[in-house]
């Protein structure tokens, strides 16, 4: 009898057990940072979303012993015991980006990974996306310094458009990518903001 294969375990899969990431997703982030140069030594990052923590673990070693990663998420990301990590552990919906600006300063990059529970429901998985993705860019305004990045990843439906508009009012430049990681059924797309300009 043949055996049943993991339709989920794929090159990026094992290349990113082999390499100790937590995720596949992590060479998603790093396509994005090699093209556009989003991290830089001694950044300070927030990632939201950040479960089950590859893209945390690409921002830490990216950001070196100057930086700092915050990572938010309603599950903690997976054996990441780091000193200059902190974990918050909240629904994003529920975050004060006021407080966390003033708690822990502004932050030079937003990441943001975040998906919804899908239902295989085209139109309402697209709707859910873009909550999460417009919740990103709200959260990204409020706590981005000045000339800050922002990763967001949202799914293909007729409000990328609006999302891209909304992120032109903070943003000097925008780009939208679909890395070569990403599964070939996903309607993902992440839109990269560079150069935030503070209101």
């Amino acid at each position: 009898m043949k055996a049943r294969t993991n339709r989920w375990d794929d090159h990026f899969a094992r290349q990113a057990r082999s390499e100790n990431w937590a995720a596949r997703s992590v060479y998603k982030l790093e396509e994005i940072d090699l093209r556009f140069k989003i991290l830089k030594q001694g950044d300070r990052v927030l990632d939201l979303g950040c479960f089950p923590g590859s893209w945390s673990q690409y921002a830490l070693k990216k950001v070196g012993s100057p930086g700092r990663v915050v990572g938010v998420d309603t599950r903690g990301p997976l054996e990441l015991p780091h000193e200059n990590f902190t974990f918050i552990k909240q629904d994003v919906f529920d975050l004060d980006p006021y407080r966390l600006a003033a708690e822990s300063g502004k932050v030079d990059v937003v990441l943001s990974d975040m998906a919804p529970s899908t239902t295989g429901i085209r139109n309402t998985d697209a709707a859910r996306s873009m909550e999460l993705a417009l919740r990103a860019l709200e959260i990204s305004m409020k706590v981005l310094s000045n000339r800050g990045r922002m990763v967001c990843k949202a799914f293909e439906g007729e409000d990328i458009g609006r999302l891209r508009n909304m992120a032109a009012a903070g943003f000097r430049d925008l780009r939208l990518l679909r890395p070569t990681a990403t599964r070939k059924r996903s309607r993902e797309l992440y839109l990269i903001g560079i150069n935030f300009i503070k209101s």
